[in-house]
C-alpha cells in the first residue's frame, strides 16, 4: 500500500533535519520511543533526539520499505537508516565509519496528526558498526556494582614511583558523559608531561575513578594548574561539575618483580633479573609494563 501523507511527510522532516518540522507532525499530546531514546519523548524532547543524531550523523538518511496497516490509524513502516559519523556520538569522537541499519516504526495518526511513534531496531547494531563495545551486564548484584573501565598505555615499562587517584560522584548520565570528555582530554595531555606512564578510568553507576601511574610522587603535581585538568577544576569548584570528589597521591610500599612467560620453553621468567636470553636459548620476553 503507499504510505500515507503524515507519514511520508514525517520522514521527509526527518531527511530534512528539521527539529521544528518533527514537532510538528505530532499532535500536542503525541510522544515518541525508540530503543535508543532512553524513554518516552514529547514535545521539544523529540528534537533534541534528533538534533543529537544528526549531529553524530550529519549525512543521516531514511529510506522507507514495506508498510502494512491495521484500519486507518495504525501503521507499521519499514526503513532503513544510513550515514556517517562524523561527529561526536555519546560523548565519543567521531569514528568516520558508516552505519546501516534497518527497524521498523509503528505509527498511530489521529486528524492527520501523529499520536505515538514507537522504533524497534537491534539497538547493538549502531555501536558495533562504530567498532564500539557493547556490554550488558547488572547495574548491582547485593553488594556488588558493575561498571566499565579504559586503559590508556604509553608503552613506557618504567617501574611506578607514584600513584595519582582522583574520584568523581557525578550528579547526572549527561554529567558522567562530560567528565568522561574531560578524562580523555586529560589523559591525551598527561601522555606528554614528565613521569606518566600509563592510567586506568573506571565508572562504575555515576561513581568514576581514575588510577595513574607515575616516575616519582612529584610528576602529578603537573596536572594541577596546567590545560584541560585546570578547566575541570574550575568547574568542579564553581557549580557546574560533580557532586563530590578527591584526588590523593600514593607512594608504593613494594613492587615485586615482573614474570613473562618464555615463548619458546612456557618457564615463566623474572624479567628483572634474568640477561637477554632464557635458559634454553630463546630471547628473553619484551619488558611489560607495571600498571
Amino acid at each position: 500500500m503507499n504510505i500515507p501523507e503524515p507519514v511520508k511527510h514525517y520522514i521527509d522532516v526527518w531527511n530534512r533535519r528539521d527539529g521544528a518540522g518533527i514537532v510538528a507532525c505530532f499532535t500536542s499530546d503525541g510522544v515518541y520511543s525508540d530503543a535508543a531514546s532512553g524513554g518516552i519523548l514529547h514535545g521539544e524532547a523529540i528534537a533534541t533526539y534528533a538534533k543529537a543524531l544528526w549531529a553524530a550523523f550529519p549525512d543521516l538518511h531514511f529510506e522507507t520499505g514495506r508498510i502494512a496497516a491495521n484500519g486507518d490509524s495504525i501503521f507499521a513502516v519499514e526503513w532503513r537508516m544510513r550515514g556517517t559519523n562524523s561527529g561526536s556520538f555519546q560523548g565519543l569522537p567521531p569514528t568516520n565509519r558508516d552505519v546501516d541499519v534497518a527497524g521498523v516504526d509503528i505509527v498511530e495518526l489521529n486528524g492527520g496528526k501523529l499520536t505515538s511513534v514507537t522504533g524497534y531496531f537491534d539497538s547493538r547494531a549502531v555501536p558495533e558498526q562504530l567498532g564500539l563495545q557493547v556490554v550488558v551486564q547488572p547495574n548491582n548484584i547485593g553488594s556488588f556494582a558493575f561498571g566499565t573501565s579504559t586503559s590508556y598505555q604509553t608503552g613506557r615499562t618504567t617501574k611506578p614511583g607514584a600513584f595519582s587517584i582522583t574520584k568523581l560522584e557525578a550528579r547526572s548520565e549527561q554529567e558522567v558523559q562530560q567528565i568522561k570528555e574531560f578524562s580523555r582530554q586529560i589523559a591525551i595531555e598527561m601522555s606528554k608531561m614528565e613521569g606518566f606512564i600509563s592510567l586506568i578510568g573506571m565508572t562504575v553507576g555515576r561513581r568514576q575513578m581514575t588510577v595513574a601511574a607515575w616516575g616519582s610522587p612529584e610528576n602529578p603535581r603537573q596536572m594541577a594548574y596546567r590545560g584541560t585538568h585546570e578547566r575541570a577544576m574550575r568547574k568542579f569548584f564553581g557549580p557546574e561539575l560533580a557532586a563530590s570528589g578527591w584526588t590523593s597521591v600514593w607512594i608504593p610500599d613494594r613492587i615485586n618483580a615482573t614474570w613473562a612467560r618464555c615463548p619458546t620453553c612456557a618457564r615463566m621468567l623474572n624479567i628483572d633479573k634474568v640477561g637477554d636470553r632464557c635458559s634454553c636459548g630463546a630471547a628473553q620476553p619484551e619488558p611489560v609494563a607495571y600498571w
